[in-house]
């Protein structure tokens, strides 16, 4: 039953102070591009060292995006194997492994193949200590090579299409029939495979009696 008329309120317990409780967290926007000038900064200080990790171009899910290429999360174990890069090296010289990620396509194997190759021929590994390296370190480390600046950027993912250039329409394909007759035609030689077959194999044992 609720109260009428302009009555006293029972029980208002309106002095909690809730205003010195409450946590804000209106500098989410700042504090965020602080952290990536810092990220910035710090890989910059680093030296030669890549700023972002290389990434695998890999096919969008659905046949909407499929056409494209975008970088994937990581390189798999195929890849690598093929690329002549162990699974715990990598993760040591900046490229990612995604145990989950299976290949599906050569191309696609190949693509990133031909990308960790390429990141690893323009990779300057320095050793721990001076004059001191190791297996897999670069021997010429210390000398200031085109290499050297090259590994700061990360190699571009290609395009996903490339698009023909136009061109004639030649006489075979103004000849050609549509479309619509092409699929008709092939869904018919599809659906009658096994009738043929049948009627073939029946004519030769006809003409196989006929000469005996």
């Amino acid at each position: 039953m609720g109260f009428g008329k302009n009555n006293v309120l029972h029980r208002n317990h309106f002095r909690k102070d809730w205003q010195s409780r409450v946590k804000t967290w209106f500098d989410q926007p700042g504090k965020k591009h602080s952290r990536r000038v810092a990220r910035q900064a710090k890989a910059a200080k680093a030296g030669l060292r890549p700023t972002e990790l290389l990434r695998p171009a890999v096919r969008p899910p659905t046949v909407r995006y499929n056409r494209k290429l975008r970088a994937g999360r990581g390189f798999t174990k195929v890849e690598l194997k093929q690329a002549g890069i162990r699974a715990k090296e990598a993760l040591s010289i900046g490229i990612p492994v995604d145990p989950r990620r299976r290949n599906r396509s050569e191309e696609g194997l190949k693509l990133n193949v031909e990308r960790l190759e390429a990141y690893k021929a323009r990779l300057v590994v320095f050793p721990k200590k001076a004059g001191k390296a190791k297996k897999g370190d670069t021997a010429d480390a210390s000398k200031d090579t085109p290499a050297v600046h090259n590994v700061q950027k990360a190699l571009p993912i290609p395009a996903g299409v490339q698009l023909e250039q136009p061109r004639e329409i030649t006489a075979d394909e103004k000849n050609a029939p549509s479309a619509y007759t092409a699929l008709r035609k092939a869904r018919s030689d599809a659906r009658l495979v096994g009738v043929r077959a049948e009627r073939k194999r029946k004519a030769e044992e006809e003409e196989a009696a006929k000469k005996k």
